[in-house]
This record gives structure tokens, sequence and C-alpha cells, in this order.
């Protein structure tokens, strides 16, 4: 594992396009029994190498009623986003992550998680990958019928600033959803 964390952390991959250059953010441990697959680091994460160091990593820790070394330990939580690198800006917010990251990094990283009980998908882009077809049609959907894909994973909005409104119209995540994750996650760490 601490070999294929030191190829992936010196991928230059898509180099060419990345404004901030490559600074490949994850965390990963064989002993992890959580998987969080997010979109891309922004500008704050690819700045400090460390992942959901921002806004949107505040409100998912509150969403899982987690303190930061908590979430940081990577012993039992592994943080893989679909892109690795800052993807750059673009006309209304972050650029997609690279579509060259997961496909070439997710399928030798994942197998070797696992001890993973549960993956959290954060945000359309994980969601697509993963869910595929057994998606719903709207992100609303698929998220408001996250039962039906446990227990292997649990879709969720992306908790970047830029959702409020989305979080504003959909009280019922808040409600319903968000003490479902913190229950399954605290499960999940037993």
């Amino acid at each position: 594992m601490e070999d294929l964390l030191k190829e992936i952390r010196g991928c230059r991959i898509c180099e060419k396009h990345l404004p901030l250059g490559p600074n490949p953010v994850l965390r990963a441990s064989k002993t992890a029994s959580i998987n969080i697959i997010g979109q891309a680091p922004g500008t704050k994460v690819h700045n400090s190498g460390i992942p959901w160091n921002d806004p949107s990593g505040d409100r998912l820790r509150s969403w899982l009623n987690m303190g930061r070394e908590k979430f940081y330990d990577e012993s039992r939580i592994a943080i893989i986003p679909m892109g690795f690198c800052y993807p750059g800006k673009g006309r209304s917010g972050d650029l997609p992550p690279r579509p060259e990251c997961a496909p070439q990094w997710h399928p030798k990283l994942l197998p070797e998680l696992a001890n993973v009980k549960l993956t959290l998908l954060i945000g359309s882009y994980a969601i697509n990958h993963y869910l595929g077809k057994r998606k719903k049609k709207t992100l609303t959907e698929t998220v408001k019928n996250f039962r039906e894909y446990l227990p292997e994973f649990i879709p969720t909005v992306h908790p970047s600033p830029r959702n409020y409104g989305w979080l504003k119209r959909n009280p019922w995540f808040e409600r319903e959803l968000v003490p479902e994750l913190e229950k399954l996650v605290n499960n999940a760490l037993l």
C-alpha cells in the first residue's frame, strides 16, 4: 500500500492541464473501514495538502458529528477523491475532476481497502461513477433513495457552500439522511 500511495502522490499524468501543478491529495490505509469519495481538491486543500480542509470539510464533519482528529485518522477513514489534484477554475466554480485520475488509480487502490464497510459517495461525480445506471434521474432522487445503495454506498450531496440553496430546498436531507449517515458511519467504525 505504501508503494502505491507513493506512486499516486508522484503522479504527473495530467500535469499539463493543472493550473497549480500536480499535488495529489488523498489518505488511505489497509485498515480503513470508511471510504470517502468526493470530487477533487479546491485551492485551500491543494495548498495545505489536507483533504476536506475547507468549509466543505467543516460541513461534512458536522454531518458526521466527527472532530478533525477522528476524521483524519487514516487507519480508520480513507479519503480518495475522483480527482486527486486541483483541476482549475471554471465559469461557475472549480472544474470537474480530471477524467484520467479515477480510472487510473481507483482500480489499483480500492482492492487494497479490503476492510471498508461503507463508502460515502459525495457529489455527482462520485455518484455517477460508482452508481452508474443504478442512480436515479436526478441527484436529488438518488440521494433521497440512499437506502437502496446500502450497505455498500451512501450517496450524498456535496457539502459545498455552493449547495446551501439545495439544502434549503431539501430539508429532508439534514432531517432524515444526516442522522442515518452519522449512525452508519459510527457503526462502520466499530
